[in-house]
């Protein structure tokens, strides 16, 4: 029997890497009934990053758009100084492992070898593997001028997003970062059930089809916590908006690298914790 035409219960049991969501039997309660349905619910599959055939590390992520989530990391992770000693990108699937194979320059792999993580990371990890104080809180050199928004503006970028979360829309449990340029509004959209993948793959996204980042301005639909600010920062992001709240560092990293980070960017309201000069009102 095909996975399409199995039945709720058998589709339940039945898992593909590549597949994004899968359909599993549940019983609906509401209102004193209970109903036996269908629910769509996300998938996350370990994705294994290697350099050179070496592994660096194992994440749970959503299996699609993984080619940019390797450069995105790499990128952001500061594993390379630019996108430009990234020498290749290749996408390796089997019937039990999703592995990304990325080439770097013979000097960058060196480096590399050096601060291994080899570890597996959970759902959005941002610390996996950490070894030392010092890799844990990197901080990026200050980003240069950036792009300079209105009020009005963030907020039309926002109700855009809302309506382009094509996969959270089906399943209600994934995270989604989009790049929007000023006086354009969103250009791409990328989702992840981890909130690092989606910033991720979004910059990976926009380094592989040539854009800079520094064009633009991200939107991420998690809270902001001090990796994203980050990845942000190291891409050459200026200015990053969150739907939820930043941490104490991520205001404190914005600040050092001259970040504008806006947080509780919802419908009618928003509170900028940094580098206020970029949004008007």
């Amino acid at each position: 029997m095909s996975e399409t035409a199995a039945s709720p219960a058998a589709a339940s049991r039945l898992v593909r890497l590549d597949a994004t969501t899968r359909e599993v039997a549940v019983r609906r309660w509401r209102d004193g009934s209970d109903t036996l349905t269908v629910d769509e619910v996300a998938e996350e599959a370990p994705v294994a990053l290697t350099y050179h055939g070496i592994p660096h590390v194992v994440m749970l992520a959503t299996p699609a758009d993984l080619e940019d989530l390797a450069v995105g990391f790499t990128v952001s992770e500061a594993l390379v100084g630019n996108v430009r000693e990234i020498t290749s990108v290749e996408l390796h699937r089997s019937a039990d492992a999703i592995e990304v194979r990325i080439g770097v320059a013979s000097e960058r792999f060196s480096q590399i070898l050096k601060r291994q993580r080899n570890l597996t990371g959970r759902t959005g990890c941002g610390l996996c593997g950490v070894e030392t104080v010092e890799e844990a809180v990197r901080r990026p050199p200050p980003v240069v001028e950036g792009v300079r928004i209105s009020s009005a503006e963030l907020h039309a970028a926002l109700a855009e997003l809302e309506s382009r979360q094509k996969l959270n829309a089906r399943t209600g449990s994934v995270h989604a970062a989009a790049w929007a340029r000023p006086g354009r509004g969103i250009e791409l959209v990328r989702e992840d059930v981890g909130r690092h993948n989606a910033l991720d793959k979004v910059i990976g996204a926009l380094l592989r089809a040539g854009t800079s980042p520094d064009a633009g301005y991200a939107l991420v639909t998690s809270r902001a916590s001090y990796e994203m600010v980050q990845k942000s920062a190291t891409a050459g992001i200026a200015f990053l908006a969150a739907v939820s709240a930043p941490t104490g560092l991520a205001i404190r990293l914005a600040e050092a690298c001259g970040v504008t980070l806006v947080g509780f960017a919802r419908p009618r309201q928003h509170v900028v914790y940094a580098g206020a000069e970029r949004l008007s009102a």
